[in-house]
């Protein structure tokens, strides 16, 4: 039953390790820390991910920035409470992870298949320039009756299909993960820089 869960939530990533490991959290006495990688994006451009990874998968203990790694796992979220509200947050959970000698371009760099439900009502609009978009959040359900709550972005055509999108429809995605840069008003005079993930969605289909 577990696996066949697992089969609707699926990712691969490359990239180069950005940051050393911080704790996250310990489960039955395994720790999870968090690290960045860093994934090419084919403009040149990078995207920033966060990574969860067991110290048994990793020795936590070393310093890896630099180096090039491949993962595949799952695209998770949890909600943190900041400031009077909660605050979804969104890692790659990682299941397999291997160092390799440096990017491999036959290696799919960033990959991610999805198998969920519309959650919230999908909301088109378009750029100035006329750009067709439309966003998406996808619950995708895990085992233990637990699901994560993933943002999904589709353009063009795909943006068009998915406006007619109710909730509770059932999807497939395919696409990559991105990240992206915005400023948060914290107060009148304040604001941060903060980094949102979401999927780049490159193909659909509304499962009838």
């Amino acid at each position: 039953m577990a696996d066949k869960i697992i089969e609707n939530n699926q990712v691969s990533v490359m990239g180069r390790i950005a940051t050393g490991f911080t704790f996250s959290h310990q489960v039955f006495g395994e720790g999870f820390y968090m690290m960045d990688i860093l994934v090419k994006r084919l403009s040149d451009s990078e995207d920033r991910i966060p990574v969860m990874v067991s110290e048994r998968l990793i020795d936590i203990t070393q310093d890896y920035v630099g180096e090039y790694i491949e993962i595949h796992g799952q695209f998770r979220s949890y909600n943190r409470h900041e400031e009077k509200r909660n605050r979804l947050v969104l890692s790659v959970f990682a299941r397999e992870v291997k160092f390799v000698g440096e990017e491999d371009d036959s290696m799919p760099v960033n990959q991610i298949f999805l198998d969920g439900y519309i959650c919230k009502p999908p909301v088109y609009r378009k750029t100035p320039l006329g750009r067709e978009i439309a966003d998406l959040l996808m619950a995708v359900n895990r085992p233990y009756g637990k699901s994560d709550y993933i943002p999904c972005i589709c353009w063009g055509r795909n943006a068009r299909y998915a406006s007619a999108f109710e909730v509770g429809g059932h999807v497939l995605i395919w696409g990559r993960i991105q990240s992206r840069e915005y400023m948060k008003r914290i107060n009148e005079n304040e604001t941060e820089k903060r980094i949102a993930y979401e999927v780049s969605v490159s193909k659909l289909e509304y499962v009838e």
